[in-house]
């Protein structure tokens, strides 16, 4: 059995109880969102933002926030990412961990992560909890390869040499990852060809099936 984190509700949520002040708490709602670049991933995350009230954390902004504050990680992290390798796995979940304790809210996306059978230990480890949902964006390598050259968004690791070590890196190491949730129950494949809208059909029902335990 996990432990399960509780969140302490916000100064204006809490009410005057007969000893005292009190404060109802929420056991967290973690939802980790797997996909190899390009795939979707992040789209998707803002339709179940706007959709369900989730938090979207995004470990790669977290890691590039981390690079932009002159942090004493911020140099490894930027020379880890422009190789297209996975950073050490204690600097991001711990990034994590703070996202989620500064957090209001008690319903999280946990997107990009974990990315290896490490990570995932790390998560359990340091946070103490499993997801409660895991979703796995499935898309064709060419497809991902397309859309990463196309979104010009000026990240330092979106071009073709770093997108296919980030695309070699992603299938040795996720598998693992897919494999595990898939033992426990926790995963849920989705077919990330389509238009958004198409394929946020695919996931609508994953999350409406969680609303009663999520309030």
């Amino acid at each position: 059995m996990w432990r399960r984190l509780s969140f302490f509700c916000p100064k204006s949520s809490l009410r005057l109880a007969k000893d005292g002040i009190s404060c109802k708490e929420k056991n967290p709602f973690i939802t980790f969102v797997l996909g190899g670049p390009g795939s979707g991933k992040g789209t998707q995350c803002e339709k179940i933002v706007e959709n369900f009230g989730f938090t979207h954390l995004s470990a790669g902004d977290l890691l590039r926030k981390e690079i932009s504050s002159n942090s004493e990680n911020g140099a490894m992290i930027l020379d880890t990412i422009k190789e297209g390798k996975i950073v050490p796995s204690n600097v991001t979940v711990i990034l994590i961990k703070k996202a989620i304790e500064s957090s209001k809210n008690y319903k999280f996306l946990i997107d990009g992560f974990p990315r290896s059978d490490e990570n995932r230990i790390a998560f359990e480890q340091i946070i103490g909890v499993e997801p409660d949902i895991v979703l796995f964006f499935d898309c064709p390598e060419e497809e991902m390869v397309k859309r990463v050259l196309s979104r010009n968004q000026g990240r330092v690791d979106d071009n073709i040499e770093t997108i296919k070590k980030r695309l070699q890196v992603f299938h040795s190491l996720n598998l693992p990852v897919i494999n595990h949730y898939l033992e426990r129950g926790k995963l849920h494949k989705i077919n990330a060809v389509g238009t958004v809208e198409e394929i946020f059909e695919n996931v609508r029902p994953i999350f409406a099936a969680y609303k009663k335990i999520m309030k």
